[in-house]
């Protein structure tokens, strides 16, 4: 039976090394690390998300501003809105929620945000540099599945792994994050031939697909670590991941529960990068 990965215990001792080093950031040097996030709009799930962030600032010490806007705002007033905290010594991360309503052009607005405060990781600047591993942040989700595997002292070199998912968000970043740990990759996708056939052969399988329990348990090599990423919601409000969790369980050595696995790390790591952020900012 697979140990399962408590992405929620790791992601409470990730914010507690955070707010230890605020402390010691605020004493050493008078920086204390601010995070604004922008919101436009009602969209619930974006609420909540925000609510997150805004509670996980203030357990680790940071200064938290929250900008809300109504979805009829002009990409203009937006622009503006991120060309001030950008301009703005207190503020050293900034987080646009995505998605904004359609009439605005979202790769413009991230790509107005300062790089070195792009704590989402999603600045093209940033995106380009995973290249070279010299980017100023790394994105959020996948940053924390590296987390999650090193803190079960799980051996990336040298391991196939499969990334079932090719998005910008998840599965393209952490293709290049675990290539950079010296891990052979695949990444799949819908045209992708024998799914079944490339998903056994991976000793580290990531789902990050978003389609519920596609990943099932003859889909798994014996003794794979199993990450989902997976969020659906099923018509009977139950969360489910791309992970049949009950038919891989058994043949994994080690899975992360939906929830309570990846999910509290994104957070997590938002708070990591806005901490570095604070040291880049004033150094520069």
């Amino acid at each position: 039976m697979a140990v399962r990965i408590d992405g929620k215990a790791v992601a409470e001792t990730v914010r507690n090394e955070v707010r230890d080093k605020t402390v010691l950031l605020d004493r050493e040097r008078g920086i204390r690390p601010g995070l604004a996030v922008v919101l436009v709009g009602d969209d619930p799930a974006s609420r909540i998300y925000v609510r997150g962030k805004k509670k996980a600032c203030e357990q680790v010490g940071f200064l938290s501003r929250e900008l809300t806007f109504s979805a009829d705002v002009s990409e203009q007033e937006l622009l503006d809105v991120v060309g001030s905290l950008n301009r703005d010594g207190d503020i050293h991360g900034i987080l646009v929620q995505l998605p904004l309503p359609g009439h605005i052009n979202s790769d413009l607005i991230v790509e107005s945000i300062d790089p070195r405060k792009d704590v989402d990781g999603f600045h093209p600047y940033n995106v380009g540099k995973l290249f070279s591993g010299t980017s100023y942040h790394m994105s959020c989700t996948p940053r924390g599945i590296i987390e999650l595997l090193d803190r079960y002292q799980v051996s990336i070199e040298g391991k196939e792994a499969v990334i079932v998912g090719r998005s910008a968000i998840v599965g393209k970043p952490l293709a290049l994050m675990l290539l950079a740990r010296h891990a052979t990759i695949t990444v799949c996708h819908t045209r992708t031939r024998d799914l079944p056939e490339v998903t056994r052969r991976a000793d580290i399988l990531v789902a990050a697909a978003g389609r519920p329990e596609m990943i099932r348990g003859d889909m798994v090599k014996e003794g794979a670590v199993v990450i989902d990423v997976g969020i659906n919601r099923a018509e009977s409000g139950k969360l489910l991941g791309d992970v049949a969790f009950a038919e891989v369980e058994p043949r994994a050595s080690y899975i992360t529960p939906v929830p309570g696995g990846v999910g509290p790390m994104t957070i997590a790591m938002l708070m990591v990068n806005t901490l570095n952020a604070a040291s880049l900012i004033e150094e520069r």
